[in-house]
């Protein structure tokens, strides 16, 4: 296993690669900044609402006592909590954090990277894990995948 696959690839690392290439972006298109008190308050504010989102979920993990290791098969489907809402509520508070500091930074340009770093999670996590969850769970993966979506 090379030190990419081992110590990098990983969803935090990809949000913190996204959140300093907006913060780049802010520095060089600055003219076209838009900040505001009121846009750096809903920032900071979804920042907090999506690191707590993290938070819960991550306890549901240990409630569960399963795997919350990307790429690994859990060993059990959670369908409570934010799980009831989505099938990956921590991607989604990975996207709302991004969101929230795009909207701290007050840079336009950088709200391109939202839909960007949503298509990248997919590609590189959501795809893979959701083929094992259902190679292992069958039906009842089915049958949640059908009362919740995977995003919100």
């Amino acid at each position: 296993m090379n030190i990419w696959n081992k110590y990098l690839d990983w969803p935090p690392v990809w949000l913190f690669i996204f959140m300093t290439v907006a913060w780049v972006q802010a520095q060089i298109w600055n003219p076209m900044a838009y900040e505001t008190g009121f846009t750096t308050w809903i920032g900071r504010g979804a920042i907090v609402f999506g690191i707590a989102l993290m938070g819960v979920s991550f306890v549901m993990f240990q409630k569960h006592r399963t795997s919350m290791v990307p790429k690994r098969t859990p060993k059990s489907i959670i369908t409570s909590g934010p799980y009831k809402y989505s099938r990956n509520p921590i991607y989604v508070a990975d996207a709302i954090v991004l969101i929230g500091y795009i909207l701290t930074l007050g840079s336009v340009v950088s709200f391109l990277l939202a839909p960007a770093f949503v298509w990248l999670i997919r590609a590189r996590f959501i795809n893979g894990e959701e083929a094992g969850i259902r190679t292992e769970f069958r039906q009842a993966y089915e049958d949640y995948c059908l009362q919740t979506r995977r995003w919100i």
